[in-house]
């Protein structure tokens, strides 16, 4: 009863401005916490940015030299750059007349580095391509005479023109970027980069690339004829200067070395996790979806995040977007998926497959 009639205590003026200090201390802390943690957070964020301004400024000088020679494949040239950007091989397809071989060769003169032709026929053979062993009578042993694969940039027009034996010389130079000839290996000097054409309605005297090649290639360029405006500006320009070979003045705006530079930042885009589940999301779909009977492999997955990566850095930022990747989809995964025979009598295209795709698999946020 005594407890139950007792009165509570009185909290003295004392006890409460205590209270409210310690309160007002932790509240403070808190806030001091939560800056320290902004602005550790905006420290990091500082010390991963990377300077692409000189990268931006370079690749605009080269769009700018080859889009004022070459009409209207403003799109074809963002794609070749990005190529040579992520250590990759292009395979370019189109009807002929459509400055598949002139884009290539005006390219190649835009970065200073070495350039070789090589134009594919059926009679011609791997050692014609990769070199071959010549009998030195002055040193009276053999010594191996480089062929024009040998080079920083090679064009390697009409390539289907060669029969299976004379393409499969290429599968490890294009991959290992070396040459095993004679129980010896040649490494390739970067950068190195195979530029290819094929015409894809012609098919007499021409063989289909094997599937291992078609996966060495990070793109296949598909190349449509120019729009009206675009070849009324090129009929215009022909007309003005009739007798001029535009690519003769064409000047080097990319050396070797800044490319090598350009290619260590772009290493270092950041890619968060979920992007790297939506890369490999989108290849998961090719190997199962009912229109296919070969998807992409995982080639094509880090090549897929390579180009992302590249494009990032071409539109000035370090991160990679969906959009990046979404960029990349058609010239990466085209060559690398074969339509089942029903879907291809049906007209049913890997571009068409692709979009399907992309609709299926949910962009991150």
């Amino acid at each position: 009863m005594e407890n139950e009639n007792k009165r509570p205590e009185k909290i003295s003026n004392d006890d409460t401005s205590s209270n409210e200090n310690k309160i007002s201390e932790e509240i403070a802390s808190d806030e001091t916490s939560k800056e320290k943690k902004i602005t550790e957070s905006n420290s990091n964020q500082f010390k991963s940015r990377i300077p692409l301004e000189a990268l931006q400024s370079s690749l605009e000088k080269l769009r700018q030299q080859i889009n004022q020679l070459i009409i209207g494949q403003e799109e074809f040239v963002d794609l070749l750059i990005a190529a040579l950007l992520s250590k990759g091989h292009v395979l370019i397809e189109g009807v002929p007349g459509i400055a598949k071989t002139e884009t290539a060769k005006i390219f190649a003169k835009c970065v200073s580095a070495a350039f070789s032709r090589i134009q594919f026929t059926p009679d011609l053979m791997p050692s014609d391509v990769l070199g071959t062993s010549i009998f030195n009578e002055a040193k009276r042993d053999f010594e191996f005479k480089k062929g024009p694969i040998f080079s920083n940039l090679v064009l390697i027009d009409e390539i289907n023109r060669s029969p299976a034996k004379t393409q499969s010389s290429l599968f490890e130079v294009m991959e290992e970027k070396q040459i095993s000839i004679d129980q010896e290996v040649f490494k390739m000097q970067e950068p190195f980069m195979v530029l290819a054409t094929q015409n894809p309605i012609e098919q007499e005297g021409t063989y289909a690339l094997p599937e291992a090649q078609l996966d060495r290639f990070l793109f296949k360029i598909k190349l449509n004829y120019p729009s009206l405006e675009a070849e009324i500006k090129l009929l215009e320009k022909k007309h003005q200067n009739l007798n001029q070979d535009f690519s003769a003045n064409v000047e080097s705006v990319l050396n070797v070395e800044d490319l090598i530079e350009y290619r260590k930042l772009i290493q270092q885009v950041i890619v968060e996790p979920k992007i790297l589940t939506y890369i490999a999301q989108l290849i998961q779909e090719t190997r199962k979806h009912p229109h296919l009977i070969l998807g992409a492999s995982p080639r094509a997955s880090i090549a897929l995040l390579n180009t992302s990566k590249t494009f990032a850095a071409m539109q000035g930022r370090d991160f990679v977007s969906p959009e990046d990747v979404k960029r990349g989809l058609k010239p990466v995964l085209n060559h690398r998926m074969i339509l089942s025979p029903e879907k291809e009598m049906e007209g049913i295209t890997t571009e068409q497959v692709i979009d399907l795709i992309s609709k299926t698999v949910e962009v991150p946020r």
